[in-house]
């Protein structure tokens, strides 16, 4: 439940520190193309491959974020690769012929030596890779992360050993209420769209996607043309462009252009409902609308929409439910995503509690918004809210990159800075204009979670 929430919000952090006005001037660094600079962020383009570098220099801590972002996320999956992204990015971590575990230099044994962070992450739209280092390690660990790019190991015992640790993952997500059905609502929601599948892919793919496909898959989407490289934290601009040159300038573009996703997903012409039974603890109910993608204008009212409705104990459905002892939880809003995704609205059910009265007041409640409206104070808790996480989550370089990483999953990493400005300017006849423009029953999509003892007997809804 924590995963949706956290994609409320998308643009919501920058700078804690001050950011000197030199940092900010244009650099004249060989081999790059100045492209502009928006707030404290400029935009550099490599020109011999397309590599997009953002530069945020930010000196309140000798510490660096790197972190590059590949335009490839469970969206550029077909049947048959479905989780070929996320077990792809468990094998960048094997190593190369320069980089590896025996010869002590991998970007494990790199990283701990110097006690840098590090991990990876897969979504929707994008994949990235990312080390958080002190200042004077920055280059070593640019070194390894450039060489995976296009130098990576893939072997089939590799795949073998990473599979069944993505198995794994996968029966955790079959085991959590929200995951599993949410799995189940976005695969019935979208027919035709790759936002069908969910990001781990299915257990068939995930268990026997052959190495070559995944090779394949590597060779499509991993070239610089397809990568935004993010530098945030203690740096001067000049020597990191001279670094990204060295490390990834000898790469070339990709040979064939990199493949577009082209399939839209057919209108909606009636609600759809779709069933969970499964061993567990509370039950669930959710409503799914088809909404926007994140660069869309409207996506700022729904987000504040979805904050009103459904975002702690001053929201409406707290209120209409939880406060009622009929919910333990409630939450919804927007994804932000690249493409047109989905507002979702949720309850966990208190024992004892049907599912038909938790999901006849959560109608009530969207329906109340649509024809009355919300009034200026809900809108102004609503923006406090989100103006209060921002301000929060604007703490050191990581979180930095982390929200500049999905403003550029998006498709614009200027959202960074354009969603923050636009959301603070939504009114309550935004709210109401959204809420009745998507919150449409004919294009919605039901779940019920509906739990079951250990032994397996079926409970009646």
């Amino acid at each position: 439940m924590k995963r949706i929430l956290a994609l409320l919000g998308l643009a919501l952090f920058t700078a804690a520190g001050s950011t000197p006005a030199d940092d900010l001037k244009p650099v004249n660094a060989p081999g790059f193309r100045y492209v502009r600079t928006v707030g404290t962020i400029s935009e550099y383009k490599l020109e011999s491959n397309g590599l997009t570098v953002l530069l945020m220099p930010e000196h309140s801590a000798p510490v660096v974020t790197f972190m590059v972002t590949y335009g490839v996320g469970s969206r550029n999956e077909v049947t048959g690769t479905t989780g070929a992204t996320h077990l792809l990015e468990h094998l960048m971590f094997k190593g190369s012929d320069a980089y590896n575990d025996a010869k002590g230099n991998s970007i494990k044994q790199y990283l701990e030596t110097v006690g840098g962070s590090f991990n990876a992450t897969t979504s929707y739209d994008r994949t990235n890779y990312y080390a958080v280092v002190g200042r004077e390690f920055l280059e070593g660990y640019l070194a390894i992360e450039a060489d995976r790019m296009r130098n990576l190991w893939l072997h089939e015992a590799d795949r073998e050993r990473e599979m069944t640790v993505v198995r794994n993952e996968f029966e955790q997500g079959e085991n959590d209420p929200f995951s599993s059905l949410e799995k189940e609502m976005w695969a019935t929601a979208f027919m035709a769209h790759p936002y069908h599948h969910p990001v781990i892919g299915w257990r068939s793919d995930i268990e026997n996607v052959p190495i070559e496909k995944l090779r394949a898959f590597y060779d499509t989407f991993y070239w610089p043309d397809n990568a935004t490289v993010s530098v945030i934290g203690d740096f001067d601009p000049a020597e990191v462009l001279a670094l990204v040159k060295k490390y990834y300038g000898s790469y070339s573009r990709a040979p064939q252009p990199i493949p577009k996703v082209y399939t839209a997903e057919p209108d909606q012409i009636g609600p759809r409902r779709v069933t969970v039974r499964r061993v567990g603890e509370v039950g669930m109910v959710g409503i799914a609308y088809k909404s926007p993608a994140a660069a869309d204008p409207d996506y700022p009212a729904l987000d504040v929409l979805g904050t009103i409705l459904g975002n702690g104990k001053t929201s409406r459905f707290y209120k209409a439910l939880t406060d009622k002892n009929l919910t333990l939880n409630v939450g919804g809003g927007p994804y932000a995503l690249h493409d047109p995704s989905l507002f979702q609205v949720y309850a966990v059910l208190a024992p004892g509690v049907e599912h038909a009265d938790v999901e006849r007041v959560l109608l009530e409640e969207i329906e109340r918004v649509k024809k009355e409206g919300v009034t200026d104070a809900e809108v102004a808790m609503a923006l406090g809210k989100y103006n209060a996480s921002t301000a929060y989550g604007r703490d050191g370089s990581f979180s930095i990159a982390s929200s500049l990483n999905e403003a550029i999953a998006a498709g614009d990493w200027t959202l960074y800075y354009s969603i923050d400005d636009a959301t603070n300017k939504v009114t309550a006849a935004d709210v109401k204009r959204v809420a009745n423009k998507y919150l449409d029953a004919d294009k919605s999509t039901t779940g019920w979670f509906i739990p079951l003892p250990p032994t397996g007997e079926e409970q009646k809804p």
